[in-house]
């Protein structure tokens, strides 16, 4: 059985602003209220370096870029502690509506010996920050597009 969150917003910009935003990683902590900050280049095979924020406390990660389709997609995986413990490969999908208007799709499926325990703790939680992330986009390029 798989573990996965997947959350959608329509935001009202191109994919070129959508994508930009989503791979300017250096500037998340202007925008961003779940990754409020990110270093490293979004490029397959490439390791970047996220921190995550959930209510007061605060993680840092360092997944590993496994896809990039430029303007459309990419995807990184992430481990705690170490690969098959509690895995989770993130995801950014962009999905043009019409010249400026796009579905961005944002999720990730979880795996690991202790995955079963460690959603049920967190799972909630992850969901509403992809959410709140989400609307922050949403805002951020709307804004742009102004």
């Amino acid at each position: 059985m798989a573990l996965q969150i997947r959350t959608e917003i329509v935001i009202e910009a191109s994919k070129e602003q959508v994508w930009s935003i989503l791979t300017n990683l250096g500037a998340y902590q202007e925008w961003n209220p779940f990754i409020v900050s990110s270093k490293g280049s979004v490029a397959k095979g490439e390791r970047i370096e996220n921190t995550m924020r959930t209510g007061e406390k605060s993680m840092t990660f360092k997944p590993v870029i496994l896809e990039v389709r430029q303007g459309q997609y990419f995807e990184w995986l992430g481990s705690l502690w170490f690969k098959g413990i509690f895995d989770g490969r993130h995801y950014f999908e962009i999905q043009e509506l019409g010249p400026n208007q796009v579905n961005l799709v944002h999720g990730e499926t979880f795996s690991g010996i202790l995955s079963g325990m460690i959603f049920r703790s967190i799972g909630e939680d992850t969901r509403n920050n992809f959410v709140k992330m989400n609307q922050a986009l949403k805002a951020r390029a709307e804004q742009a597009g102004v």
